[in-house]
């Protein structure tokens, strides 16, 4: 009996999701630097023609890493939200996903929200990204309508709220705040956040 020749590592539909794996790994481990798609070609066993099908150059995947990270990071938010909650519950509950996310893919968050993007691209991602700050806008929003929280722009609300939550994100992430540190203190950020610091 003939024996089979040993099928391909991955086959033409699944060969996007192998690159951006492994574009996620090397990015990860490697920088942005040490991303190139002849390499992750070799890595995922494939020609090095093969990634051209579905990146046109290297900038092409970072956009669509990118877009991957924003979507698993909308993911993230819509499945922690917790719309019923009052306030403070609720905006804890999202900001612990981002922070969590933050500190598990610290690598690819530099890359979303960097600006070096395909203009062709920009569309996209500027939408998924309006989806991320969306989730606290909405947050923003129905808490003045039940009186929770200061009237005004709810964008410009969110702004400043978002601004405190990622600044946190950060600090968990450049060394200078011990992510276990952060996340164990969220809960008094986020009251804090809230309810200023005046003495009461």
């Amino acid at each position: 009996m003939a024996l089979m020749p040993p099928s391909r590592p991955y086959h033409h539909g699944d060969l996007r999701a192998a690159l951006l794996t492994s574009a996620e790994r090397t990015l990860r481990e490697k920088g942005t630097a040490a991303l190139s798609l002849r390499e992750l070609a070799r890595d995922i066993g494939v020609s090095h023609a093969a990634p051209g099908r579905h990146f046109k150059d290297k900038q092409a995947l970072l956009d669509a890493l990118a877009l991957s990270g924003f979507e698993r990071l909308n993911q993230t938010l819509d499945s922690a939200d917790l719309p019923d909650a009052a306030l403070e519950p609720r905006m804890t509950a999202l900001a612990r996903a981002y922070v969590t996310f933050t500190v598990d893919h610290p690598e690819l968050l530099e890359l979303m929200y960097s600006r070096k993007h395909d203009p062709e691209a920009d569309t996209e991602l500027a939408a998924a990204a309006e989806h991320s700050l969306g989730c606290f806008v909405q947050l923003v929003a129905d808490a003045q309508r039940r009186g929770e929280i200061v009237q005004g722009d709810p964008e410009a609300v969110t702004l400043a709220a978002a601004a405190c939550i990622h600044g946190l994100a950060v600090l968990a992430t450049n060394g200078t705040l011990p992510p276990d540190a952060a996340l164990a203190g969220l809960d008094q950020h986020v009251h804090l956040l809230l309810h200023g610091l005046k003495p009461r």
